[in-house]
């Protein structure tokens, strides 16, 4: 401990000046460099979670390398209420708020078209149920002006409503849009963190701790912190409710455009086809996990967390939350005269979300599994440092 008692509040610069690495960094990154020193001079936590055992890999922390320790920090919180150097301490150390601020800052960095990012990162909450309400809106009234926003019933017939076609073409481009902008937002990520190649144990290591979010118990077992420094899972199980909610409901689409070109077999599905089980219990997912989750944003201390990216995490929440309430209304009443207006509304919010994908919340899942493969494989590698005679 004696080490980190050397360090002053403005220490992270090398003597005789800030060293090339240091000049690069915005403030957020060089508060998280002057963290980072400290916090590997201490090493307390280095049990926690990856980032300390990552971090212990380097003398000196460069743009590439905060960007991706803050990507590899799962906001537990955990290493805040452990800290002897956190607040009141003259050194105000607070990994997860620092990590958090540097996060924001990649999804923006990283961001394809790059003013979009800029956008949403400033009004993520209104931005989301604004792109939502516009296009429920625009669906609403094309259906209207063919006389089928309130109708008979049709069975369940979607496609009397929005030709398949033109929803495959609709989609298919926001969806493909959203593919790409994330692509090349990640590609440009990797590229900078010099990863090396993956080797399959790096990739299975990777894929299990990203299906079972290993990092998000603490590092013990016992879960997070959210609003004081007592242990919660119940992060932890939003998450889950919310990863395979997601998961599932993408699995029912991919299943229904199975059915359609490959077994000639169209909507609408009975309930007890695989598509439909698959979207309601998806669907449920998407009630509980985005419900719960943001109720522990709401409590959440503001310590563990930077404010300014809770607008952002609202609206991802947000958009997840309406597309499942949507979505689970429209099979209930799509035998109703009300069928095409639900479509319209669950429509324009699925659209919203594929817009805003590639520039908030959800895209930060992808860049952190970036982050965990780059852990994998650098563990994995000799470590390079240089210390004394070394």
């Amino acid at each position: 401990m004696q080490a980190a008692a050397e360090f002053s509040p403005g220490a992270g610069a090398a003597c005789g000046g800030a060293s090339p690495a240091l000049a690069l960094l915005t403030a957020d990154e060089a508060e998280a460099a002057r963290i980072l020193q400290i916090c590997n001079a201490c090493r307390y936590c280095e049990g926690f979670c990856a980032v300390f055992p990552a971090m212990t890999r380097r003398l000196e922390f460069g743009k590439a390398d905060i960007n991706y320790l803050a990507n590899l920090c799962h906001n537990c919180g955990d290493c805040l209420h452990a800290c002897q150097y956190a607040a009141p301490h003259e050194f105000d150390v607070n990994v997860p708020k620092v990590m958090a601020k540097v996060r924001l800052q990649t999804y923006t960095d990283y961001a394809w078209p790059p003013f979009l990012g800029a956008l949403y990162k400033r009004n993520g909450l209104a931005l989301s149920l604004a792109i939502a309400a516009a296009l429920a809106l625009f669906l609403a009234l094309t259906v209207a002006m063919t006389g089928t926003l309130l109708h008979e019933p049709l069975a369940g017939d979607f496609y009397a409503i929005f030709p398949h076609n033109m929803l495959v073409l609709m989609f298919g481009a926001v969806f493909g849009f959203a593919i790409l902008a994330l692509g090349l937002g990640v590609a440009s990520f990797w590229r900078q963190v010099s990863p090396g190649k993956a080797s399959g144990a790096a990739l299975a290591e990777t894929t299990q701790d990203v299906l079972s979010l290993r990092y998000l118990d603490g590092g013990h077992g016992k879960g997070c912190n959210n609003q004081d420094d007592a242990f919660t899972l119940w992060r932890r199980r939003f998450h889950h409710f919310t990863f395979y909610g997601f998961m599932l409901c993408f699995a029912a689409t991919s299943v229904a455009t199975l059915y359609h070109y490959l077994l000639d077999l169209h909507a609408p599905y009975s309930l007890s086809s695989l598509p439909v089980v698959l979207g309601t219990l998806g669907g449920i997912g998407l009630l509980i996990g985005p419900a719960g989750l943001l109720w522990m944003n709401l409590v959440r201390h503001p310590e563990h967390g930077d404010a300014a990216q809770k607008p952002m995490d609202r609206g991802f929440i947000a958009l997840l939350f309406l597309i499942s309430l949507s979505g689970l209304a429209l099979l209930v009443l799509r035998d109703t005269r009300y069928m095409g207006l639900l479509l319209a509304l669950h429509l324009g919010v699925v659209m919203a979300l594929f817009l805003t994908m590639p520039y908030g919340k959800f895209a930060h899942g992808i860049y952190r599994t970036a982050a965990l493969l780059k852990w994998a494989i650098e563990k994995r590698q000799p470590l390079k440092l240089k210390l004394g005679s070394d």
